[in-house]
């Protein structure tokens, strides 16, 4: 399998290469060259992750991608069924929180340790080194499925301010010498933003590479975050049996993305609905063509898309110019320059044709919680709530309807019992267990309570190369 950048000045490397180079050398996202053919789910869940990580990551041996599979299932509740779906009606979520963070990035990143080693093995490098920005659940799965991986070292940089207390801790109290938690004064924009200068700081990977480390990334900047996430749309296509329109809590981009990739591949995917909170850059750039991130960012009840520039719209205008280097280049130097970029012409059309958006401020979003708990008796978490708000607002096409659920309600404890009319406690755990009262079910990491805490340091974003250094034991 062969792999471009988005902006077209990097040369096409395979897969190993694109995995562990995460960011393309000119600033690019890689994307598969090759058009998308069809691609038939297999039997279940297992077989159809099986066949994604056949058809994109070839390179890497069958043996290798079968440990890697099946050291991901056992870490879900049902590694039968790792992502169940619950239908009401025409309306289907897909679950897929259910692995050991509770959140949809779990899916990928129980994969991808397992194949960046093998890939850095195959490179004759000793290890990796992963850097990784999160809005909150990216950090803690990532730092969950790289812990005490062998020749791994991660580094996750989050927002001092905005996530959740749960999410918090999910980080730095993760065990595992290997993974470290920092916190960055600024919002998630700025961490990201210092891990992408990373990549392409050209003395920091000189000397990653002496010490015989590779860089890389397990944000979906990375293909490998990206790609094991079509297998789960995949696999809904074939459970449901018939067509459906998707919608999609979405920060980054990237689980959205995944759901474009399993239509090219042949799922009966009609309509593609994003659904985002009051940082609503993406919803607007659906709406309008126009992505301007010149605008207040909002610290919202729904942190995981508190994001104003989402990494995999580049991709998206990549596959929406049918490849167009130039026209991506440009668009991102307007990004960069000015903050804002406009489309025009087929793009604009193909891009409305594809994909409609809505979004929730923070009360709506906690009144969508109380909605479908009173009419489904679902617990929703917030981000997927703004996903049931966006689903019922939209125009009816006659397909099912599949919801992305992409993270458990017991992270966001305190949002969610206020929004069935509790008394929210200042303690995160104690509305934990303040909703387990109110809604009869079993409140989910109470343990995190009481672990200690490991990772508590923070970081400016100007010192993350230096932070590097320091863990992979390495000179400038």
């Amino acid at each position: 399998m062969t792999y471009r950048s988005t902006r077209g000045r990097a040369p096409a490397v395979d897969a190993p290469t694109a995995l562990l180079t995460g960011l393309a050398p000119d600033g690019g996202l890689y994307v598969p060259a090759q058009p998308p053919e069809p691609l038939a789910p297999g039997a279940d869940y297992p077989a159809t992750m099986a066949a994604i990580l056949a058809r994109f990551f070839p390179e890497i041996p069958e043996d290798v991608r079968a440990r890697a599979l099946h050291a991901s299932l056992a870490r879900f509740e049902d590694p039968a069924d790792p992502v169940p779906l619950r239908t009401f009606g025409d309306v289907s979520f897909l679950e897929l929180f259910h692995g050991p963070t509770l959140a949809f990035k779990d899916v990928a990143l129980t994969l991808l340790p397992h194949l960046l080693a093998d890939a850095a093995q195959a490179a004759g490098l000793g290890r990796v080194c992963v850097l990784t920005a999160t809005s909150g659940d990216t950090g803690s799965a990532a730092m969950h499925g790289f812990a005490d991986v062998p020749g791994a070292t991660l580094l996750a940089l989050y927002p001092a301010r905005g996530i959740s207390e749960i999410q918090r801790r999910q980080m730095v109290c993760c065990p595992g010498r290997n993974v470290h938690a920092y916190a960055v004064q600024g919002n998630f924009d700025d961490a990201q933003a210092a891990v992408k200068a990373a990549f392409a700081d050209p003395a920091l990977n000189a000397a990653a590479r002496r010490a015989g480390a590779a860089l890389t990334s397990a944000n979906s900047i990375n293909i490998g975050r990206l790609l094991p996430q079509v297998a789960y749309y995949l696999h809904a296509a074939k459970a449901l049996g018939e067509p459906f329109d998707v919608v999609v809590p979405t920060g980054n981009f990237g689980n959205i993305l995944a759901a474009l990739y399993a239509k090219l591949l042949g799922a009966p995917i009609g309509r593609l609905a994003v659904a985002s909170n009051q940082n609503r850059v993406v919803c607007d750039f659906i709406q309008t063509g126009r992505y301007d991130a010149r605008r207040d960012f909002h610290v919202t009840n729904a942190p995981s898309m508190d994001i104003l520039r989402s990494s995999n719209v580049e991709r998206l205008l990549w596959h929406l110019t049918k490849g167009n280097e130039v026209e991506v280049r440009t668009w991102q130097a307007q990004l960069q320059a000015e903050g804002a970029f406009q489309l025009s012409g087929y793009p604009l059309h193909d891009l409305r044709a594809a994909f409609a958006a809505g979004w929730a401020t923070p009360q709506e979003t906690e009144r969508a919680i109380a909605d479908a708990w009173g009419r489904l008796g679902l617990l929703l978490d917030p981000h997927t709530a703004i996903g049931w708000k966006v689903a019922n607002e939209l125009p009816k096409t006659g397909r099912r309807t599949l919801i992305a659920a992409t993270a458990s309600p017991w992270k966001f404890p305190a949002t969610v019992l206020r929004a069935l009319g509790g008394q929210t406690p200042d303690d995160d755990f104690d509305a934990a267990e303040a909703l387990a009262a109110r809604t009869g079910q079993t409140p989910a990491l109470l343990g995190l309570r009481r672990a200690p805490l490991l990772h508590d340091a923070q970081i400016h974003p100007a010192d993350l190369p230096q932070a590097v250094l320091a863990h992979l034991g390495a000179e400038a």
